[in-house]
């Protein structure tokens, strides 16, 4: 196997490895049925909210959670870093994520803002990290 078969290989495991521990982030039941996230509700939490431990986790889980995926699939299939198909495979996945927490009764808040938080942080570090692998393919390394 040569080197660029292995580290193919590599970044097929820890995309596996991301979408397994992604899946139990977002489909662990936190209740039974589902409740609406409110977009202006949410949006108003989040901005009188921000002194709250909680806010400020729920905010910034929002915005991680496809953080590995997006750099991950962007350092698989470089092609994906261009924003034209960043964007909208990040929101697709988002927005995949939001319809399964509606489908399934996990006791889950479905929210559009979720979605949009999901799919930005997926696209700043998918972009991110297009532009570090080209800067350390620049150099040399």
């Amino acid at each position: 196997m040569d080197e660029r078969s292995a580290g193919r290989r590599t970044l097929d495991l820890a995309l596996v490895a991301a979408l397994a521990v992604t899946a139990v982030l977002i489909l662990s039941p936190a209740g039974s049925g589902w409740s609406w996230g409110a977009p202006l509700t949410e949006l108003r939490w989040y901005v009188t909210g921000w002194e709250s431990g909680a806010t400020r986790l729920q905010f910034l889980g929002n915005l991680l959670l496809l953080v590995p995926l997006a750099v991950l699939a962007v350092l698989r299939w470089p092609a994906l870093a261009a924003p034209h198909r960043l964007v909208p495979a990040a929101l697709a996945v988002a927005g995949s994520i939001e319809l399964l927490q509606w489908a399934l009764p996990l006791g889950r808040v479905v929210s559009p803002l979720d979605a949009l938080l999901n799919a930005a942080g997926a696209v700043l570090a998918g972009l991110a990290a297009a532009v570090a692998t080209r800067s350390r393919s620049a150099a040399g390394g």
